[in-house]
Formats: structure tokens, C-alpha cells, sequence
């Protein structure tokens, strides 16, 4: 937001990022460029982990350790689908097995 020039000095006025010197320690006593550029959200990984996920799961069948709690998901996500009068069964299970699948990725 732009700095509108007023008469009177605003109450517990802090400069916004955009008026503070560049080299200038914050309010910790850490410099702005040592601190790392990445967003503090969001997992970029995710997609390629369960891809490889779901390729190792349909290779190895019930021998790999994410196939069970993946089903077991879709079971109680089918069933909670079929109970519920908004979500149909097929959503459910789909839902199910795709939170558990996040939750073995992303515990």
C-alpha cells in the first residue's frame, strides 16, 4: 500500500517492507538476504512421490506397505460415501484412498 501523507503521526506505525532499507536487520537481528527465498507453503513434491508411489504399489501388489492402509482408505471412504446423503460411494472411495495415499507420502 502506498504511504498516504496525513497530518497527524499514526499509532505504533511500523515501515512496510517496501520502505525499509534493503541491508537492514529486522526486528530478530537477522539480515533479509541470508533468509532463504523458497515460499513457506505448498509441497512441490508431492505429484512425483505419488506417482512413483502408485507405480510401486501396482508393481508389487499387496507386498508393498502402502497397498493395505491405501484400501483400507477407499473401504471407509466408500462406506462413509454410501452413508452420507451428499457424497455418492465413488466419491468416497476415492476420496479414502487418496487421503490415505497423502498420509503415507506426507505423514
Amino acid at each position: 500500500m502506498a504511504n498516504i501523507p496525513d497530518d497527524r503521526e499514526p499509532t505504533g506505525y511500523r515501515p512496510s517492507d517496501d520502505d525499509r532499507p534493503s541491508g537492514r536487520d529486522d526486528d530478530f537481528g537477522r539480515n533479509r538476504e541470508d533468509e532463504p527465498s523458497n515460499p513457506a507453503y505448498g509441497d512441490h513434491d508431492l505429484v512425483p512421490d505419488a506417482t512413483a508411489e502408485i507405480k510401486a504399489m501396482a508393481k508389487e501388489g499387496l507386498n508393498h506397505p502402502s497397498t493395505k492402509p491405501v484400501l483400507t482408505g477407499a473401504a471407509v471412504g466408500a462406506i462413509a460415501g454410501g452413508v452420507l446423503p451428499v457424497v455418492t460411494w465413488p466419491i468416497g472411495l476415492i476420496a479414502g484412498a487418496g487421503f490415505m495415499l497423502y498420509k503415507r507420502l506426507r505423514p
